[in-house]
């Protein structure tokens, strides 16, 4: 029986998954590479791993146990990754960053100084929504994970890094572009563009409304700040994005950040690992780098 670390790691992404094509997303694999992996092992272990029930897949059997070994195989070779990279100092690692999607307009610039001044770092950098960040960090997937709050159902330590100002944003040639002190309550009134549910800073934008005993009405969600952007720009409503997410547009973009009262509504970047998880060198270097203090290194 002969299989491949490779094959163990692309098998435990799809029996997480549970779909070949998130598992090529996640992996930048194509699918019919995904798929030919996992029959390879398939073909080696000499059982089924995996079976098409109507349009889901599931684990056999066979597949259940082999993904409890894969995953064993895969932390221990980790583990060992870690202590040789500790060993070594700073000179050679992993880095295993996971962000949610508002925060890919931050980090990728303090993860790029960090791998300048360490070249021998090698970095993974995952971007995704809220409720797979957190089906991340509950799976201990990664080395650390920006968001925007911590959780509530899982033991972590947060740590804030940055400001995350939320602010009101409509077309240049809105009605209440230019006006001066709109109320919570006019605004309430327009039709808004969310991010999905359970998105962060949709629930802090629902929360804060909910708080002043107004209802949002939503006329569309979309699962990017790019494509809430665009909608904007497209007349379709008014929405509220991270201050961040506009760093590139200038005074002559098709935006405009609205003067509304209680905003900016203000709220922290946080960088979380799990309670008790044991740093790797790399990771409390990025840590430090995200905090400031390098020069205690």
């Amino acid at each position: 029986m002969r299989f491949s670390l490779r094959q163990l790691h692309i098998f435990e992404a799809v029996a997480r998954h549970l779909s070949y094509t998130r598992s090529a997303e996640e992996l930048h694999l194509t699918q019919p590479a995904v798929f030919a992996q996992v029959k390879q092992l398939e073909e080696s272990v000499g059982v089924p791993l995996l079976e098409r029930i109507g349009k889901k897949l599931h684990l056999t059997s066979a597949g259940q146990e082999v993904l409890v070994t894969s995953r064993e195989t895969l932390k221990a070779i980790e583990h060992l990754e870690m202590r040789l990279a500790d060993m070594q100092g700073l000179k050679k690692g992993r880095l295993h960053i996971a962000i949610v999607t508002t925060a890919e307009y931050l980090i990728p610039r303090l993860l790029g100084e960090f791998c300048t001044r360490y070249p021998g770092i090698e970095a993974a950098l995952t971007v995704t929504n809220r409720e797979m960040l957190l089906a991340r960090l509950a799976e201990n997937a990664d080395d650390l994970v920006i968001l925007g709050a911590p959780p509530e159902h899982i033991e972590v330590v947060a740590t804030p890094i940055a400001d995350n100002p939320l602010v009101v944003v409509a077309r240049q040639d809105h009605p209440l572009a230019g006006k001066k002190k709109i109320s919570l309550k006019q605004v309430a009134e327009e039709p808004f563009i969310l991010r999905e549910p359970g998105s962060g800073t949709r629930l802090a934008v629902e929360r804060h409304f909910a708080d002043h005993g107004l209802n949002l009405r939503v006329r569309m969600e979309l699962g990017s700040n790019e494509a809430i952007k665009q909608a904007i720009a497209g007349g379709l409503g008014i929405s509220i994005l991270s201050r961040h997410t506009l760093a590139l547009e200038g005074k002559q973009g098709p935006l405009h950040t609205l003067d509304v009262t209680g905003f900016p509504l203000l709220r922290h970047w946080y960088v979380a690992y799990q309670t008790g998880k044991h740093l790797s060198a790399t990771a409390e270097a990025f840590l430090d780098h995200l905090l400031g203090r390098e020069s205690r290194r």
